[in-house]
């Protein structure tokens, strides 16, 4: 099998997706906040679970993806 790295587009859309929902949280927030009088504890949780997140997604460079060849889909025995 041959590797194929996953490039720079995946990091930054995986990294889009993540912030995308961690603004929708903060927005909820705001109304949760003046509700419940919990302060700033919820949206620094928010912040800092996505900022975690974001962390690992970009520091998982080192990992790769087995590309599928035709000569493995041909011969669904082999286990090398």
């Amino acid at each position: 099998m041959e590797n194929k790295t996953s490039g720079i587009g995946f990091k930054i859309g995986t990294t889009a997706i993540i912030w995308g929902f961690a603004t929708g949280m903060l927005a909820i927030c705001i109304p949760i906040i003046s509700m419940t009088g919990s302060g700033v504890i919820l949206p620094l949780a928010v912040i800092v679970g996505t900022t975690i997140s974001t962390i690992v997604v970009w520091l998982s460079s080192g990992r790769t993806l087995p590309k599928i060849t035709e000569k493995d889909t041909n011969n669904p025995d082999s286990s090398s």
